[in-house]
This record gives C-alpha cells, sequence and structure tokens, in this order.
C-alpha cells in the first residue's frame, strides 16, 4: 500500500479522516433495530456495487441483517493520471448508497423516513497486514455469528480480486 502524506479530517459523533489514494474500512447500521430481509440485503450489496471500477474500488462488502461492511478505495478523478491528487469523495459515495438502498428498501417494506444511521463508522487501511485482517474480518463476519458454516455459502458477500 502507497504511504499517506495528506490528511484531512472532519468530526460529527466520530471522527472522519481522509486521505488522498486510501483504503477504508466502513461500517454502517441500520435505524432502529430494524432488520434486513433477504432482498433489502441483494439491494444494499448491488448499491455498493454499483460504482464498483468506476467512482471506488470494492475489494470486499458484506451485507448482514442489521449493518453492513466495505472495504473500498475510492478512485481518482482522471484515472489517466498516475499521479492523481484528487479522487471520488467518500462520503458522497457512502450517502450515494446509503439513499438508494433506503429509498429501494423503503418502497418495497412500505416504510418511511431514513433507514440507515446517519454516521457510520470508517477507518484509514493502514498497511497490508491490517487489509489482510479487515479481509479477513468482512469475510468471516457471516460465519462468526453463525449465519453460515463457510463464507462462499452466504449470498450477500462480495469479493474482489486482492489488491497489489
Amino acid at each position: 500500500m502507497p504511504p499517506l502524506t495528506h490528511f484531512k479530517t472532519t468530526h460529527r459523533n466520530l471522527p472522519h479522516w481522509h486521505a488522498p489514494g486510501a483504503t477504508y474500512f466502513l461500517t454502517w447500521r441500520v435505524l432502529d433495530a430494524r432488520e434486513l430481509e433477504p432482498e433489502d440485503r441483494t439491494i444494499t450489496l448491488n448499491a455498493v456495487q454499483f460504482w464498483d471500477n468506476q467512482k471506488w474500488c470494492v475489494y470486499a462488502a458484506v451485507v448482514m441483517t442489521d449493518h453492513a461492511h466495505a472495504l473500498v478505495r475510492p478512485l481518482p478523478l482522471d484515472r489517466a493520471d498516475p499521479a492523481a491528487t484528487a479522487f471520488h469523495d467518500l462520503s458522497g459515495l457512502v450517502q450515494s448508497v446509503k439513499g438508494f438502498s433506503a429509498y429501494k428498501i423503503n418502497r418495497r417494506r412500505g416504510w418511511r423516513g431514513p433507514l440507515w444511521q446517519d454516521e457510520g463508522y470508517d477507518r484509514i487501511v493502514r498497511d497490508d497486514r491490517e487489509f489482510e485482517e479487515t479481509w479477513q474480518y468482512i469475510v468471516y463476519n457471516p460465519v462468526k455469528v453463525g449465519l453460515v458454516e463457510v463464507p462462499e455459502r452466504y449470498p450477500w458477500l462480495y469479493q474482489a480480486g486482492r489488491a497489489d
């Protein structure tokens, strides 16, 4: 993983660190202890994958019954520039996923209002070891909670090829 040298921070209830070219571990949860049905999880996973290899690289993602995790890297605005310093906005991409999936799920379920908690967790992945640990955490999350015996049997898990 390339070293990160420029950081921007924002803070609401949780601190959020952003760095051009960084890879992030993301988590977001549903509101009010709602449970996502199988079709809801499909909608959410499809929303995560929608911008894959266009605006962000999705290395792994899983949608559980009440939350989702993703390991992603926003892509440069100009993908032809190997020295790019401007990248697609992480918070905008997350809002796109949450907004689209909430709209579709609320419409399907006859719900109104927010579906997802407003703020989620994001962490910059600092090195290859942390990348591997995060990947494993995401992939084995359905196994850990007893939904399946092996990750490959969980329909709402996505794994891309490994990062270089």
